[in-house]
């Protein structure tokens, strides 16, 4: 039985989008998408590319900032990314020091979120400020792993009907309980996964929300890789990982 009061952990969940690139000016010497920016110009902070972002994530050299509003946060964000949408939350995501590398994003090519706020934050003294001005949207396209808060995962539970849990714990723990509904893909046992046999539906269907959970992030994360290596004809489902957030 879930209980929404017992969890206080995130999930994560990744929904791959497809991307329609032409839109994206990819300069003739990027290496790839993975390097490509909206080459703007006229703007008061650089842009940077998905590849600088994974870079961030990954050592730290900068801080990846959603500049969205809350709301928009806890329904799905860059897994690792911290949320500010003014001066003040930034000030306290950096702890007061305005030199730490910041790279803002928010929903994509016209949104003026990440525009607006770099801005204001470069005007308030913040010194190594850079954008990924195509955001959460071509992070989804590109398999990027998606953060949702446990607010976000309540909304969607109770809203989203057509929604697809995948369980990756064993089936012993599956059997001693999991959410309404859930698919089990004992991940242990897995290395590529199937996931329209378990849900037929997702063969037909190219909207389904997949979420995809375990005990704990890590094992989540392991079945959301296998899902990434696996072809699909679903266009939603990509990598996810999620920490336990239901009772046994």
């Amino acid at each position: 039985m879930y209980d929404r009061r017992r969890h206080q952990h995130s999930a994560v969940v990744s929904i791959a989008l497809v991307a329609a690139l032409a839109v994206i000016a990819v300069p003739a010497f990027a290496q790839s998408v993975f390097q490509a920016t909206l080459a703007e110009t006229s703007q008061k902070t650089p842009e940077a590319n998905t590849a600088d972002v994974q870079r961030a994530l990954a050592d730290g050299s900068a801080i990846v900032v959603d500049s969205r509003k809350r709301a928009e946060y806890v329904a799905g964000h860059i897994a690792g990314a911290k949320n500010a949408s003014s001066v003040d939350e930034m000030l306290k995501v950096v702890s007061g020091d305005k030199d730490k590398a910041i790279i803002l994003y928010c929903n994509g090519q016209h949104c003026q979120a990440s525009r607006n706020l770099s801005g204001e934050i470069v005007a308030a003294g913040f010194t190594n400020v850079r954008r990924y001005q195509l955001g959460i949207p071509m992070w989804r396209a590109l398999n990027g792993p998606v953060e949702i808060e446990l607010e976000g995962i309540v909304r969607i539970f109770g809203a989203d009907r057509t929604a697809v849990y995948f369980d990756a714990r064993s089936s012993e723990e599956f059997a001693g309980g999991t959410l309404p509904g859930a698919h089990n893909i004992p991940i242990d046992n897995t290395s590529r996964v199937a996931l329209g046999e378990k849900a037929p539906t997702l063969q037909n269907d190219f909207n389904i929300r997949v979420i995809l959970f375990g005990r704990d992030g890590a094992q989540a994360r392991k079945l959301a890789d296998a899902v990434g290596k696996t072809p699909t004809r679903t266009s939603r489902i990509s990598p996810a990982r999620s920490r336990r957030w239901w009772r046994r």
